[in-house]
């Protein structure tokens, strides 16, 4: 059995930071997997985050990304172009923690996991704020399409659930205020 972990990374509390968190509810939601599979909002991790991704056989992060593209843009980093991006240069406000932490748990322990996916999708806003701007929220979709199609590439079942019952409850205090 495969250990996999499917991890949203942001701050729900700075507009479109909060996708990956957003995405991984969604997904928790509406899909069971198999044994093995663990879905996590791990907030905004520091090099903490090696604790997470120790002894994992794959990793597929959703965060939001400063990468010049258009908001909503969904870019692709696979593990060999995360560790390239060490440099201090940011793709967005939590890059040093994720590849940091992937160079550290290669480097010192021996344990980054083998597969590793970060589904970027380019922020237009990051102002005060529990809601998505309609371009990020408009790639959601996409973003659980692509987690959906690393699970088949890694050969890792999962089912729709018959009803799903999302509480997204940050996104639904944004509307009441």
């Amino acid at each position: 059995m495969k250990q996999v972990l499917i991890a949203g990374i942001g701050n729900i509390l700075l507009g479109d930071d909060g996708v990956g968190p957003y995405v991984v509810e969604l997904l928790q939601s509406s899909y069971e997997f198999a044994e093995g599979v663990a879905i996590e909002d791990l907030g905004t991790p520091a090099l903490d985050f090696i604790d997470h991704i120790a002894g994992l056989d794959a990793l597929i992060v959703v965060d939001s990304v400063d990468n010049g593209e258009p908001a909503g843009t969904i870019t692709l980093y696979r593990k060999p172009e995360l560790i390239r991006r060490t440099s201090p240069a940011r793709m967005d406000t939590h890059s040093p923690a994720i590849t940091e932490s992937i160079v550290a748990a290669e480097i010192f322990f021996g344990v980054s996991p083998p597969e590793i996916l970060l589904i970027g999708i380019s922020a237009g806003s990051y102002d005060a704020g529990c809601s998505l701007s309609n371009p990020v929220k408009g790639a959601v979709g996409a973003a659980i399409r692509n987690v959906l199609a690393e699970l088949d590439h890694l050969g890792v079942s999962y089912k729709a659930r018959a009803t799903p019952d999302s509480l997204i409850w940050w996104s639904r205090l944004s509307q009441t205020a």
